[in-house]
């Protein structure tokens, strides 16, 4: 199976940190970030790997290269102008094919992606995300979801309700995964 890892950002909160290196590259335990979910991919099987590049892209190319020195082979797939998260994957429809996994290139997440896996193959889904619960979603940016087996709803933002805490349906955030087949590309918006 195909992974797509989300290399595009600014980093933008973490100004200036991510001024000359893009957030990806910033290290964690003496490696790259990046370096941590290309190892988590490799330990999943995932071995062919398109990495979405935009800002200082040389840097993710020259680092990584064509991935054999980390077990994989990686392709990039460059972003001119920004295209949003969907717009970025649909960038690299070309590399792509059957289901395929989307995952941030700036997280630290040891999430079990063969259980993953398994879980959308057996739910006969077309994408699934992993999520993951907590106890106060205010504390997180991003969308959060329902409990429940299937996503009912999500929000850009967690609003605090009049006495400053989450609803309390809000009980999930998104995860750092996603499985999605190719026939769903199509309907990426772009920006």
């Amino acid at each position: 199976m195909k992974a797509v890892i989300l290399a595009g950002g600014e980093g933008t909160r973490l100004r200036p940190l991510t001024s000359n290196t893009p957030k990806p590259m910033m290290p964690l335990a003496n490696k790259p970030m990046m370096e941590h979910i290309v190892n988590l991919l490799q330990l999943h099987g995932f071995d062919e790997i398109v990495v979405t590049v935009a800002f200082l892209a040389n840097q993710i190319r020259d680092y990584f290269g064509d991935g054999s020195d980390f077990g994989v082979t990686m392709r990039y797939a460059t972003e001119d102008s920004p295209l949003g998260t969907a717009g970025s994957v649909r960038n690299a429809a070309d590399e792509l094919d059957d289901t395929f996994l989307v995952i941030s290139g700036d997280v630290l997440t040891d999430i079990d992606l063969t259980t993953f896996v398994k879980a959308h193959r057996d739910a006969g889904a077309s994408a699934s995300i992993a999520l993951k619960h907590v106890e106060n979603p205010l504390e997180f940016a991003g969308p959060y979801a329902k409990a429940g087996a299937h996503v009912l709803t999500f929000h850009a933002e967690v609003a605090a309700d009049e006495s400053g805490s989450a609803p309390t349906n809000a009980t999930h955030i998104s995860g750092t995964a996603t499985l999605n087949a190719t026939h769903r590309l199509d309907t990426a918006r772009i920006g």
